[in-house]
């Protein structure tokens, strides 16, 4: 796909973590399934949760706002409570702290690799002296890129814990994009910003971002584009294939 934009001409790309950078999106959708089976069990909660509702309420969002956003799918409500209630404790805050032990467990036990494809644009990009960032939702993301060993490969890291510092609404609201830009000292009307979420594209379409990339890893290319995207690829392996194929530099 030689037609694919070139990344290297753009001042930075600023990438979300989970499913465009690592497969993390996987082991965050199991860890919330095992805990809303549970809980939605215990409190005869209908219907049964799905893995649409992963795609519909939670994915790209902070950790509360999407436990807060189920919930309301099934017309219950619970207290907000604080970040530091126990994972036992029926708030919302305490809901998403359930999850979160799980999914520590498994990033603990099992470790993340980065997607190749992923990987290999960055270093096009590091060559081409284009920076890069991550913008994500997660408190987890400093954890995330450190058990993958790619933390120094991004000055710029824009996740759950800087957002809640700074107030920030969750994805599709633009504001975790453009200050991640502004750390950055970029513009982003010369900046792409690739996602795989549909609040995540949403968000960056919102921020005014020159390209939005769709990655469509089971959101669907076309919700995707819905949602704002510029161009939809299966994995960022494209974008490295089409500068290969521009520079000649792909193997026979």
């Amino acid at each position: 796909m030689s037609d694919l934009p070139d990344l290297t001409q753009y001042d930075a790309v600023l990438f979300d973590l989970d499913g465009v950078i690592t497969p993390t999106a996987e082991v965050h959708m199991h860890a919330w399934r095992a805990m809303f089976e549970t809980l939605f069990s215990d409190w005869d909660i209908q219907p049964p949760y799905t893995d649409a509702d992963y795609f519909d309420h939670l994915d790209g969002k902070k950790r509360y706002d999407g436990v807060a956003a189920l919930l309301r799918s099934r017309d219950v409500e619970v207290p907000w409570g604080d970040p530091s209630d126990a994972p036992e404790a029926d708030t919302v805050c305490g809901i998403g702290n359930r999850k979160n032990i799980v999914f520590s467990r498994v990033l603990r036990e099992e470790g993340i690799q980065a997607y190749p494809g992923t990987m290999r644009l960055i270093d096009i990009l590091d060559a081409a002296g284009v920076p890069s960032a991550v913008v994500s939702s997660s408190k987890n993301a400093e954890d995330v890129l450190a058990a993958a060993g790619i933390r120094d490969r991004f000055p710029v890291v824009m996740d759950g814990m800087v957002a809640e510092r700074q107030h920030l609404p969750s994805k599709p609201a633009p504001d975790v994009f453009l200050v991640a830009a502004q750390m950055a000292g970029v513009d982003p009307s010369r900046t792409a910003a690739v996602e795989d979420a549909i609040s995540g594209v949403q968000s960056a379409a919102a921020g005014g971002f020159s390209l939005v990339v769709g990655v469509d890893r089971g959101a669907g290319a076309q919700a995707l584009r819905d949602a704002g995207a510029h161009v939809v690829v299966s994995d960022l392996a494209e974008f490295a294939d089409a500068h290969d194929s521009r520079s000649g530099s792909g193997s026979a």
